[in-house]
């Protein structure tokens, strides 16, 4: 994806809130500008983007990150913190296992002491398991912020190797538990006991080995979980209890309060364990899809997102706990079930193999010493006889020793994972090109700018001219754009972020009223992958617009043949037949739907609403096609309403005329490919414009043919600058014909408020899905000075 100036200047903006979307709707005179992921900044900033539904319906972190969002009791969305808890389930599963193999591990290390007479040593098993700890907690910060100032691809293809690596892990950590558990204390005992012979160093080293392997796991998965849940709120919290939860029933085992069959429990988990597992490998592997590691991203063995409602209670638990989305691919689909019949029937067959065996583990016991400890008790005394040690000798006195600060250990054992951490993830953040400050004006184009590094590059534009002015980052030699600002203002600096590859860059500062400036181009070696926007000019946009403007003149034409007919319908008393002809003309006028800005107060005309009037649809000024559909559906008689039907005609006709020599901005045709089927989500799915006849739908299905006509004469640029574009809108707008179609029959559509839920969500999901796939393309197509 190109990168964006982070400067821009704010643009005063209208966030609606409709059918779980906010849009970012274009000011007069203003550009649009979107948002690469969902943010918690909610209306008035605008940040959230229109394809929230598809992702949500679609895979993974952002999926679920907007689900979330759209769940916020603040938002007036039903079903609560739902997700979060949803998301909580798998980290609380892998925190109560985890946590309870670790403390069962530290209860037998303690038991072992305790029996042996060498609570003095304690301190060294718990400052052994602090340093497994603080080692876990920074393995989990080194994930995270090594993560985080990645590329969006390199994010996408780390977060799904790591992905797999969990898995593994998972995999290993459940057949190691179901083959160990048995045998555990006793391996740890002989642990201790040899650790107790070589020194302090050891027995922090047992300690640590033990239960720092938990702990690297926990944290494994613990960030892979949060990835695929797109926050870190459900799954820490799911983990917290989890870990609580496996403390509490250590201390119980360890005082013989309770009793539980631990083999039966770790293998209870591990089968649950091994689906989660199954679904953590599907989303690491769509992830390396995303991150262009793997091929198939857009080869769908599921598709469901037209017909599965993704913010339900059920499609939301289904992904939060297994990972399964409404939409999967082929090699998410194979490898889910593939792992599942592999490692489970393993699992399975070598649980019966060891079933009947299985008995109560008790807790550690602490009052009476083993036999081994006294036996080992005797032959130490024995020993110290034979030295002539034992009583009756005088024993030299040891000499006086400095003792350290009992802090000093464990004080290091949690610093100094700390430190290599911090220094881990400062070395490892790519060197930002933030400290080269580039000129911006119409003499210093470009000066201070050297070759960068490749990968994500921040650039500091300081605008030394004395204009306003637009700078963009091109590739010389085709003028393909791969950041840019706009209206720079003189003695401002502001951020430009881009991705660089191999290949040649330079400057183009465009003043407010002046030449295009280019600065001298510079070569980065190394690889990587950037895909820059190819520019459009008025002159790339002006054959579309003629076709354009030819397929709104014939459409005017007919819908002033269709509006006389109205009028004749009225003047003669055939209001059914006027209900009718109506519903024909109003169609016919909403799939003109691109030509709204150029219609001037035609629009407000022929299909104001009466919303802000002092008198309502009794106000004098209501008139048009909404007028005519109260009139027609409340009652009025024939006589009340030809004088509106008049006013129409005369208006349709008037715009007939002025039509051709109305200007009509190039740039409106890529903007409003997005913005037609924005109004038709605000206005129609929700019956806004309702006056009584219920067709809101059919206006909905008009706009969606306009929308098909626009896309028409825009295919040739389109196809040239991101061929996947119009295949996967295609699909879309077939999706959603077909659940319009289904809500009429002849002449007669279902009212939205008649909609099943199920339908409802379903109309809204595809209609939210198809607003994604098309908001690249103002940004495609949109006008630039740097062409």
């Amino acid at each position: 994806m190109w990168g964006s100036g982070h400067g821009r200047t704010p643009l005063p903006s209208t966030c609606f809130d409709n059918m779980r979307l906010h849009i970012c709707r274009r000011s007069p005179g203003g550009r649009r500008t979107w948002t690469g992921h969902p943010s918690r900044t909610l209306p008035g900033n605008c940040r959230i983007v229109t394809g929230c539904l598809r992702r949500c319906g679609h895979h993974g972190r952002e999926g679920k990150a907007c689900l979330r969002l759209f769940r916020m009791p603040s938002l007036g969305f039903p079903g609560g913190p739902q997700g979060m808890w949803d998301d909580a389930f798998p980290s609380f599963l892998i925190g109560l296992r985890e946590g309870l193999e670790a403390g069962l591990i530290v209860s037998i290390l303690v038991a072992t002491l305790v029996r042996a007479e060498a609570r003095s040593r304690l301190p060294q098993v718990w400052t052994g398991v602090l340093a497994a700890i603080a080692v876990a907690m920074s393995f989990g910060a080194v994930l995270t912020f090594t993560a985080a100032s990645m590329p969006q691809t390199a994010q996408e293809a780390f977060g799904g190797v790591l992905s797999v690596i969990a898995v593994a892990f998972v995999t290993a950590m459940v057949f190691w538990m179901r083959r160990s558990a048995r045998n555990l204390s006793s391996e740890l005992k002989q642990k201790v006991t040899g650790a107790l012979a070589m020194g302090s160093g050891m027995l922090i080293l047992t300690s640590f080995l033990a239960v720092g392997r938990e702990g690297l796991e926990t944290a494994l998965f613990l960030w892979t979980t949060a990835q695929a849940a797109g926050e870190s709120a459900g799954p820490l919290t799911g983990a917290a209890i989890g870990l609580v939860l496996a403390a509490g029933l250590c201390w119980g085992l360890y005082r013989r309060v309770l009793k539980i069959n631990l083999t039966k429990f770790f293998t209870a988990t591990g089968v649950v364990l091994i689906v989660i597992a199954a679904g953590v490998l599907g989303y690491g592997l769509r992830d390396l899809q995303e991150g262009g590691v793997l091929p198939g991203r857009t080869a769908y063995a599921v598709d469901l997102a037209g017909s599965v409602d993704a913010g339900s209670w059920y499609s939301t638990l289904i992904q939060g706990v297994f990972n399964l989305m409404p939409t999967m691919t082929w090699l998410q689909v194979v490898a889910y079930i593939a792992y599942l019949a592999v490692v489970m029937t393993l699992f399975v067959r070598g649980v019966r193999g060891t079933a009947p065996k299985a008995k109560p583990a008790p807790a550690p016991e602490l009052k009476s010493k083993p036999e081994s400890a006294t036996q080992s008790s005797a032959d130490a005394s024995a020993d110290a006889s034979a030295d002539g040690s034992g009583e009756g000798s005088v024993a030299p006195k040891p000499a006086t020793a400095r003792r350290r600060p009992v802090w000093v250990v464990p004080a290091a054992v949690v610093a100094v994972p700390a430190v290599v951490a911090g220094l881990f993830v400062a070395l490892g953040r790519p060197k930002p090109a933030g400290d080269q400050t580039v000129a911006v004006s119409e003499t210093d184009c470009g000066k201070g700018f050297t070759a960068p590094e490749p990968g994500r590059q921040t650039f500091q534009m300081h605008n030394t001219g004395h204009q306003a002015s637009e700078v963009y980052l091109v590739d010389p030699s085709t003028n393909a754009v791969y950041g840019e600002i706009e209206g720079l203002a003189p003695g401002t600096t502001r951020d430009l972020v881009a991705t660089v590859a191999g290949g040649t860059y330079a400057w183009r500062c465009v003043p407010a009223s002046g030449k295009a400036v280019t600065s001298k181009a510079v070569t980065v070696t190394g690889g990587g992958t950037a895909k820059p926007v190819a520019p459009v000019s008025e002159q790339d946009l002006a054959a579309p617009l003629k076709s354009y403007k030819a397929y709104v003149g014939k459409g005017l034409d007919t819908l002033a043949g269709q509006t006389r007919t109205l009028q004749r319908d009225i003047e003669g008393g055939h209001l059914d037949r006027a209900r009718t002809d109506w519903l024909t003309a109003h169609r016919t006028y909403a799939s003109l739907g691109a030509a709204y800005g150029t219609f001037e107060d035609f629009d407000k005309k022929i299909d104001g609403r009466a919303d802000g009037l002092p008198g309502g649809e009794r106000d004098k000024d209501f008139s048009g096609f909404l007028r005519l559909e109260y009139g027609l559906w409340h009652g009025r008689s024939a006589k009340e309403l030809t004088g509106p039907a008049r006013q129409l005609s005369t208006d349709v006709a008037g715009l007939g005329k002025a039509f051709p020599s109305q200007g009509f901005d190039p740039g409106d045709l890529p903007l409003r490919a997005h913005e037609i089927l924005e109004n038709t989500l605000q206005f129609e799915l929700t019956g806004d414009t309702d006056e009584g006849s219920g067709t809101n739908l059919a206006t909905a299905d008009a706009n969606l043919a306009g929308t098909r006509e626009l896309l028409t004469v825009l295919k040739p640029l389109l196809t040239d600058r991101a061929p996947k574009v119009l295949p996967t809108v295609d699909t879309d707008i077939d999706r959603v014909q077909k659940l319009l179609d289904a809500q009429h029959d002849g002449g007669h559509w279902t009212p939205v408020e008649k909609l099943s839920d199920t339908d409802r969500r379903r109309l809204d999901g595809a209609t939210g899905r198809l607003l994604e796939d098309l908001a690249p393309i103002p940004d495609l197509l949109e006008i630039r000075k740097s062409a």
